[in-house]
This record gives structure tokens, sequence and C-alpha cells, in this order.
């Protein structure tokens, strides 16, 4: 019934309708801005930045695992950040979460990586207890800082960023 598969090329529609049901569900719909051209430059170009899996139910997509390399100084070696994981509402109870999460966990561990990372928003408490149940630890300590738009265009002119909008 399940199938975990890497997306390609021709799931790009599909990837983003799920970046905009996930958008919606964090309340947040507006900051959706991706488009189709911005996923196949990006993803499925000769040097991807970022890969995608996808959980099909039945054949159905029912939601998906947007993840890419980053690396640990510390650790000499890459980790795996999980930028986005959904599971559509009418698929959620079937596992199809934990069982993306652990597909991630093994690609970190063939590719070598010291860390498989992600964040999680305060507020998503269904969320935060199914990962801790996982093993995953919270980093409290860690305060997630981001400067974009006007802020980002500032700052690489070198002057000071100022508020984020």
């Amino acid at each position: 019934m399940l199938r975990i598969r890497r997306a390609e090329a021709r799931d790009v529609p599909e990837i983003l309708a799920l970046i905009r049901d996930l958008a919606e569900y964090e309340r947040a719909p507006e900051e959706a801005t991706a488009t189709a051209e911005d996923l196949l430059r990006d993803g499925f170009s000769g040097a991807p930045r970022f890969f995608v899996e996808m959980a099909e139910w039945d054949g159905r997509v029912a939601g998906f695992a947007f993840w890419f390399f980053n690396y640990s100084t510390w650790q000499g070696r890459p980790g795996l950040y999980l930028e986005d994981l959904f599971v559509r509402p009418a698929f959620r109870g079937h596992g199809i979460g934990k069982v993306l999460l652990v597909h991630l966990a093994r690609v970190a561990l063939a590719e070598g990586c010291g860390r498989f990372q992600w964040q999680v928003l305060d507020w998503n408490t269904p969320a935060i207890e199914f990962y801790e149940a996982l093993g995953a630890k919270r980093l409290g300590e860690w305060i997630t800082m981001r400067v974009s738009g006007e802020g980002l265009a500032r700052l690489a002119a070198g002057g000071e960023p100022g508020p984020e909008r």
C-alpha cells in the first residue's frame, strides 16, 4: 500500500501542491511563493540543491519529505537537513510520517552523515510529541536566526539589516 520513492521532475506539480498544503497547515499560505521553475532549476538539474521523497498510498500522493545535505564543521561530516515533512490529513494515521523519517535516517547513515536534523513549530504539539517518541531531542538552547527580503539585500550591501519583514 505504501511506496516511498525519490521524486522526479514530473512530480514538480505535486510537490508544489504539497508545499502549499503545508504552508496552509502552518498558517502562512502567503509565504509559499516557490514556482515550478524554481523547483525544476534547483532540484532537478545537473547539481541538485535538494531532494524529495514522495510517499504514495495506493498509488496516490500522500505526502513528502523535502531535504538536503549540510555540513558539520565540528563533526567534520555531512548532515542531512529535513526542510519539510508533510502527510496530507486524509492519509494520516498510517505511519507514513514515521516511514519517511526512517527512510531518511537510512539515507543519512548510508551517506556518512553525523546527524539528521529538522525544525518544528513550537505550537505543533502533536508533531513534537511524535518526534520525541522516535528519539529526537529538542535543542532548546539554539535560536533560529533569519534575514531575508529587503533585510538580506541591505545586509549584503554592508548596511544594517533592520527588522525582519
